[in-house]
């Protein structure tokens, strides 16, 4: 006795599957990836902790990077 086979209601797209992305991922990676890279080039921000807040410096070296 041979076993039926199921075939698809729908035939399948010519272009396989689906591959669109939303734009966020792709947008997030890259952001955090330039961001990391900054913090690395910049050598001069590379000092011991102070008695600072790492919050504080935090915002501030945004501010820094959006004024530029």
């Amino acid at each position: 006795m041979s076993a039926r086979t199921h075939t698809r209601p729908h035939p399948a797209p010519r272009g396989g599957v689906d591959s669109r992305l939303p734009w966020w991922a792709l947008a997030l990676p890259t952001l955090a990836f330039v961001t990391l890279l900054v913090l690395i080039l910049d050598p001069a921000d590379a000092h011991a902790a102070t008695g600072e807040p790492a919050l504080t410096h935090v915002v501030e070296r945004v501010q820094q990077l959006i004024a530029r």
